[in-house]
């Protein structure tokens, strides 16, 4: 039965540090929720929009980890970027894309490939620290 809120998930970044790339939403769509497809990442796109892709992966992983999560208020046009690779249905099955109960996975080992400066060790510094940026409040 679907609940009649959307799960906000505290503490997750709003959006990328300095960026106006938008990680969450404030509220559902009242015409009905953005479905979640796979989009194409061509090789030549910009070096923010790449940024992008890695600090939502970076938020994802720091969150998550490889604990299963319901989708909520996470922005669907930037977890398209990630479906189908990175980010997967939970149960395959029972995936509904344009639902905010839908859940998800990250498959380590894809996002380890595709973003293996996100797992080092000695990860670079330039990579967006969220909980220096996080001061206790959803900034959306």
């Amino acid at each position: 039965m679907a609940r009649d809120y959307m799960l906000k998930h505290k503490g997750f970044p709003g959006r990328l540090p300095g960026s106006d790339y938008q990680f969450t939403i404030r509220r559902a769509n009242p015409k009905g929720v953005t479905p979640i497809k796979a989009l194409e990442r061509y090789k030549d796109r910009k070096a923010a929009d790449k940024r992008a892709d890695a600090g939502f992966m970076k938020a994802l992983w720091e969150y998550f980890g490889e604990e299963e999560f319901e989708r909520g208020n996470l922005d669907a046009g930037r977890l398209s970027w990630l479906f189908g690779r990175e980010v997967v249905p939970a149960d395959p099955d029972d995936f509904d894309p344009a639902s905010y109960e839908a859940r998800l996975k990250i498959d380590a080992r894809r996002a380890m490939a595709s973003f293996p400066e996100i797992f080092a060790e000695d990860a670079p510094e330039d990579m967006p620290d969220w909980d220096e940026m996080w001061n206790g409040e959803n900034d959306e």
